[in-house]
């Protein structure tokens, strides 16, 4: 007699993954939240959102993307979990919003509980961190959709923010200022042109060394994808903050040109930009343009804010203060 478990698909593990998560997600959960995960909807009131004067929700969705890759070989995975919360509050972040709660996905071929309970584990530390609930999500088995020991991480977050303090770029101007931010290398974009280079072409190893990296490539490639989120939105209450972009799939260039309005244009100091080791290490391995790094990573820079040119002093202070690594970018023409 055929079962479940026959085709590939194990409900006890479900349910143990299910039964290990729900302490982690319950860390996150404050008197919004109104009941426990394993429901079939997450429920969250909106009595303190309804207080503001013009509420305005914001919504994104994304994933890890093949940074999984890595992890999965090294057997890391609490990082990842970090990265999709971290990616999310920085997208909403590029509109001045604050985390609400955040939803996610985990698939994979075969589900291992503790490896679930790792990534959630890491979902749930930055969610405190960002201050906001983990409510719910989907774990699905599915043999066959994905590959062995394939996996997939993907997530949605809604935050809000007044209308009036909606942070859209519409009113950058000519002679604003650019600070940038530093990211914790590749954060979770250019992956699969990553492990080409290296672990196809040049045959490294994810547990190698390599002069000039902190750690072993495996380390600098998982590194956690930097949440701006506090620290940011913490400035704009001192400073008015004329646009935000997070730089993700397509580089400094094209993510700007997502916040600036008709008529400027985004001029960047590419010398002030101290590039990580590991992009040089995927640069030289790869013997890839200068032109396609800039267009494929980040670079060193994990957001932009567009700022007066009189504030600029005071923002890099200020974020300086706050543990951010910041500099003056470049400039609006």
């Amino acid at each position: 007699m055929a079962s479940y478990k026959d085709a590939g698909v194990d409900i006890d593990a479900g349910n143990k993954s299910v039964k290990l998560i729900k302490g982690l997600a319950k860390k996150t959960h404050g008197p919004m939240v109104l009941n426990d995960i394993g429901a079939f909807g997450a429920a969250y009131s909106l009595k303190e959102v309804c207080k503001m004067h013009d509420p305005v929700l914001i919504s994104t969705i994304d994933g890890v993307g093949t940074k999984l890759k890595v992890a999965s070989a090294i057997g890391k995975w609490d990082s990842v979990g970090e990265d999709i919360v971290n990616h999310c509050s920085d997208d909403i972040l590029g509109l001045g919003a604050r985390p609400l709660f955040f939803l996610d996905y985990l698939a994979a071929d075969r589900l291992v509980p503790e490896q679930i309970a790792s990534i959630v584990g890491g979902m749930s530390k930055a969610c405190q961190e960002v201050g906001c609930a983990l409510i719910g999500g989907e774990t699905a088995e599915m043999p066959g959709v994905y590959a062995k020991g394939e996996h997939d991480i993907a997530g949605c977050m809604i935050g809000v923010v007044e209308r009036e303090e909606m942070i859209d770029g519409s009113k950058i101007s000519k002679g604003d200022a650019l600070i940038g931010l530093a990211s914790n290398g590749l954060h979770t974009n250019g992956y699969s042109l990553a492990r080409k280079v290296l672990f196809e072409d040049a045959k490294l190893s994810p547990n190698g060394k390599v002069l000039g990296l902190k750690g072993t490539i495996g380390d600098e490639l998982l590194a956690v994808h930097r949440s701006y989120s506090k620290n940011v939105l913490a400035l704009a209450k001192k400073i008015r903050i004329k646009g935000i972009a997070h730089i993700t799939g397509g580089g400094l260039e094209e993510n700007l040109g997502r916040i600036l309005p008709g008529g400027v244009v985004a001029k960047i100091n590419y010398s002030s930009i101290k590039v990580p080791a590991i992009f040089s290490l995927i640069k030289e391995k790869g013997g890839i343009s200068e032109k396609e790094m800039f267009r494929v990573f980040n670079m060193g820079v994990g957001l932009v804010i567009v700022v007066n040119s009189s504030d600029v002093k005071n923002a890099i202070a200020s974020l300086g203060a706050a543990g951010e690594r910041a500099w003056a970018l470049g400039s609006i023409e």
